[in-house]
């Protein structure tokens, strides 16, 4: 048996169709734009199993560095939804991506600005978080936590 470790978790993959109203959502939320760059040919294809791979991938990072997520936009082949694009919270899968959040009342404020809704409401546990989902473009939830002080 081998000492090796996992180091890190890179990012989270995100397939979106509206690549742009995604991006400007998690640019809303407070992600920075790391990159974006178009993929294509016989290496990408191998690494993903599908044929004729066209996509844009944009990277994006949490203020700290840490969190990253992708949002991928295929061009070739098509992009497939298999279940509907409000799923609910307690459909089998990813459901959501949880971030910690300094002013869970301002980012809400921002977020509903811009087009999202609440999944359910505001949230408090004790005296030591509040909660919310929020669903933006294309049916993603993301959770937001505020810690009390």
């Amino acid at each position: 048996m081998t000492n090796n470790k996992l180091l890190r978790m890179d990012n989270v993959l995100i397939v979106v169709d509206n690549l742009e109203a995604v991006k400007a959502f998690f640019l809303q939320l407070g992600f920075e734009l790391e990159g974006e760059t178009t993929v294509e040919g016989s290496s990408v294809d191998r690494l993903i199993g599908l044929q004729n791979v066209r996509a844009t991938l944009v990277f994006m990072r949490t203020p700290d560095g840490h969190g990253r997520i992708e949002l991928d936009k295929f061009y070739t082949p098509d992009a497939l939804r298999t279940g509907p694009e409000k799923a609910p919270v307690n459909e089998l899968g990813i459901r959501r991506i949880m971030f910690a959040v300094d002013d869970i009342d301002d980012v809400v404020a921002r977020l509903l600005a811009h087009g999202a809704e609440l999944v359910g409401e505001v949230v408090q546990f004790g005296d030591t978080n509040r909660l919310a989902y929020i669903r933006g473009p294309e049916g993603i939830i993301v959770g937001l936590s505020e810690q009390l002080k």
